[in-house]
C-alpha cells in the first residue's frame, strides 16, 4: 500500500509543475521503506511470487521486474525523467551514447533501408555508419547540416531515417529543426536529433517536431565526468523496438551510473546557465584575439545562424571552436601552453577541456570526410566549465601566446 500511495502522490503532485521541478522528482516511484532520495538497486535479477507470475512477467502480460539487462527500478526512473523533460512518451537508457545511436537505429533500420547523416556528426558516429551498418546492408548518405533542400533532393522511396545533431561537434552548425522534421515526415522518414549539446535545458527536438531525441548521458546529464551512458526518447510505438532491442542485445545501462545521472539532472540548467554564460565570455574575447582567425560558436553575431539559435535554443551551448593561424602545430602549440585546461576529448564536465578535433575526435575519419564536415587541422575545440571565467581566459592566453 506503501508503494502505491507513493507512486499516486507523484503523479498527481507532478500535473503541470516546471522544468526544475521535473528535473528533481519525474519518475521517482518509492519503495514501501519509504526513502527520500532515488533508490539504488544493485540487483540483477528478481523474485517472482510464484511460477505463474514469474511466467506472467516473462511474457510482458502483466507488468514488473525481470531481469536487469532491461528491467531495473533505478534505470526506470532515470528514463521516466528523461521523458518528462524532453516531453516523450517514454525514453530507453543506454551503456553509453555511441549504444543509443546504435540501437535506435538496428531497432528501427534494417537491410535496404536508407538512412541520411549530416556531415557534421561526431566522427565516431561517421565511423558506425559508415563501416557497420553499411555492413548490414543500411544505405548512408551524407547531407550538408543546414540545407533542407538538399536533404529533399538525396531522399529515395527507402528513406528511412535523418540523422542529426544540432549545434554540430564542434562547429555549432544548427539546421531549422521544424523545417527538416517537415522533409523527413513528406519523405516517410523519421527524423533523429543528437541533443547532447543542448540537453532538455536549452532544446527540446521533440517539440519542434523531431521523433527521437538521442543523448550521451556522459556529458552534461551527468556534468562531472563520472560515469558512461546514453538515452533514447520518442514516441512509444518506436521506443517499445528500442526496448526489444536492449532485451535481446543487452547494451544495457548499470544501475548505479543511472542513479548517478539522476543526480546530475537535479542540477542540469543551473549548470547549462553557467556553461553558457563562460562560453559566452570567452568565444567574444577569442574573437579579438590576433592568433585566432575565425571562432565558431552561435552565441556570436557573426555566426551564421545566430538567429536561428536564438529561436530555437534556450541558450548557445558550452562546446566552441576556433582556428588559428599556422595549422596543426600552432594549434598543438596553443593546447600544450595552457597550463589548467584539461587535455581530453570528453566534454560536459565541470572541468574545461581542450583538445585537437583533427587528430582525436575525428582522427579516423579521411581528410576528404574531415574536409567535408569542416574539421581543418587549425581548428581547437573548447568544452566551457565552471571554473572562473577570468581564470579561463588566463590560462587560454597562455595558450595563444604561444603562437
Amino acid at each position: 500500500m506503501a508503494q502505491e500511495w507513493q507512486a499516486g502522490r507523484l503523479d498527481s503532485d507532478l500535473d503541470g509543475v516546471g522544468f526544475d521541478t521535473l528535473a528533481v522528482r519525474a519518475g521517482q516511484h518509492r519503495s514501501p521503506e519509504g526513502e527520500h532520495g532515488e533508490g539504488l538497486f544493485l540487483t540483477s535479477s528478481y523474485v517472482f511470487r510464484s511460477a505463474a507470475d514469474a511466467a506472467a512477467r516473462f511474457a510482458g502480460e502483466v507488468p514488473g521486474n525481470v531481469y536487469s539487462r532491461y528491467t531495473n527500478p533505478t534505470v526506470r526512473t532515470f528514463e521516466e525523467r528523461i521523458a518528462a523533460l524532453e516531453g516523450a512518451e517514454q525514453a530507453v537508457a543506454t551503456a553509453s551514447g555511441m549504444a543509443a545511436i546504435m540501437a535506435a537505429v538496428m531497432s528501427l533500420c534494417g537491410a535496404g533501408d536508407h538512412v541520411l547523416v549530416s556531415r557534421s556528426v561526431f566522427g565516431a558516429t561517421v565511423t558506425l555508419f559508415e563501416k557497420y551498418f553499411k555492413r548490414f546492408g543500411v544505405e548512408v548518405d551524407y547531407v550538408p547540416l543546414a540545407d533542407p533542400a538538399g536533404w529533399q533532393a538525396a531522399c529515395k522511396p527507402n528513406t528511412k531515417l535523418f540523422f542529426i545533431e544540432s549545434p554540430s561537434n564542434p562547429l555549432a552548425e544548427l539546421v531549422d529543426i521544424a523545417e527538416l522534421a517537415a522533409v523527413a515526415h513528406a519523405n516517410g522518414a523519421l527524423l533523429a536529433v543528437d541533443n547532447c549539446f543542448c540537453t532538455p535545458a536549452l532544446q527540446q527536438p521533440l517539440a519542434l517536431g523531431a521523433d527521437i531525441v538521442i543523448h550521451s548521458a556522459t556529458k552534461y546529464i551527468d556534468g562531472q565526468g563520472r560515469c558512461l551512458g546514453g538515452v533514447v526518447a520518442g514516441r512509444s510505438a518506436q521506443m517499445s523496438e528500442v526496448v526489444g532491442f536492449l532485451r535481446t542485445a543487452g547494451p544495457t545501462l548499470s544501475p548505479f551510473n543511472a542513479w548517478v545521472f539522476l543526480k546530475g539532472l537535479e542540477t542540469l540548467r543551473l549548470r547549462m546557465r553557467a556553461h553558457c554564460a563562460n562560453a559566452q565570455g570567452l568565444a567574444e574575447w577569442l574573437e579579438q584575439q590576433p592568433g585566432v582567425e575565425r571562432v565558431y560558436y552561435a552565441g556570436l553575431p557573426s555566426h551564421p545562424q545566430h538567429a536561428l539559435a536564438k529561436r530555437q535554443q534556450k541558450g548557445f551551448g558550452a562546446v566552441l571552436g576556433f582556428e588559428v593561424k599556422g595549422g596543426k602545430e600552432a594549434a598543438w602549440r596553443v593546447i600544450d601552453a595552457t597550463r589548467m585546461i584539461s587535455i581530453t576529448a570528453n566534454l560536459g564536465d565541470t572541468k574545461t577541456t581542450i583538445t585537437h578535433p583533427a587528430t582525436t575526435t575525428h582522427g579516423r575519419l579521411s581528410p576528404e570526410a574531415r574536409a567535408q564536415a569542416g574539421i581543418s587541422d587549425s581548428l581547437i575545440r573548447l568544452a566551457v566549465g565552471l571554473e572562473e571565467f577570468d581564470d579561463l581566459k588566463t590560462d587560454l592566453a597562455l595558450g595563444l601566446a604561444a603562437l
